[in-house]
């Protein structure tokens, strides 16, 4: 995801799931839990501004426009790394909600600390597993764009069942998100994005906002990171992906 470290997908699947359910009751994760250390000033912004831009995992639905006290469009970004391009979307867009989700702490504090440089107060971050809080923590029906920038490709053949676009996962998303709203997607590996291409053209209730059905151009909306800048300089493609919600 957007300005995350590389996960080591050579781990034998024993290490990958460190859960201690039988395997067959597992719910395949599509990330690895690496904790990293915190900076002395990702602590901090942990400590000061967790109260009051970060949401608590619960098993109640949190009304979204209570929490930004207005009724206004909202973004949700899963898996935004280290989150500096998700505090640019939030700055450069006022008018608009963001919510953040990010399993791996290093990166909530550091998308905190630059929130706070930035000013901007319409953001809100979760720190736990996203397919658990749209679960239990987001309404149907209550987003307006849904985005996910650079997920872990689980490049090898034998974890792409880790990828975590698959087609269950994207009828979670459909509930979540408003009639007309648009699910985001966007990689660098092609492989992936001849998967998600497939996974989402074969989705229900979804239609393809590219004119040729295949690829959008990168919208003025979505900052080129420093790890994506880096990759065209080297010649490596990036590719959009967007869909509406369609029924």
């Amino acid at each position: 995801m957007t300005d995350q470290a590389p996960i080591d997908s050579n781990l034998p699947d024993a290490e990958l799931d460190d859960n201690q359910e039988p395997r067959h009751l597992r719910r395949i994760r599509s990330f690895v839990l690496r904790e990293g250390r915190l900076t002395k000033g990702q602590q901090r912004s942990l400590e000061l501004f967790w109260p009051v831009l970060g949401l608590e995992y619960q098993t109640e639905l949190y009304d979204l426009n209570q929490v930004f006290g207005r009724d206004a469009h909202k973004v949700l970004e899963i898996g935004f790394g280290m989150g500096k391009s998700l505090v640019e979307m939030a700055k450069a867009a006022p008018e608009k909600d963001f919510i953040g989700i990010e399993v791996h702490k290093p990166g909530v504090g550091a998308c905190l600390g630059d929130a706070e440089d930035a000013g901007i107060n319409n953001l809100r971050l979760f720190e736990h597993d996203a397919v658990e809080v749209l679960r239990d923590c987001i309404a149907d029906a209550s987003i307006d764009t849904i985005q996910l920038f650079f997920p872990d490709p689980w490049h090898k053949k034998r974890h792409h069942k880790r990828r975590i676009v698959q087609s269950d996962f994207v009828q979670m998303l459909r509930q979540k998100l408003k009639i007309g709203g648009v699910f985001h997607m966007a990689t660098d590996w092609e492989n992936y994005a001849e998967h998600m291409l497939e996974v989402m053209s074969a989705a229900e209730g979804f239609a393809n906002l590219a004119t040729d059905n295949q690829y959008v151009p990168r919208p003025d909306h979505r900052p080129l990171t420093k790890f994506e800048n880096r990759g065209v300089k080297l010649g490596h493609g990036v590719w959009d992906l967007m869909f509406k919600r369609t029924a």
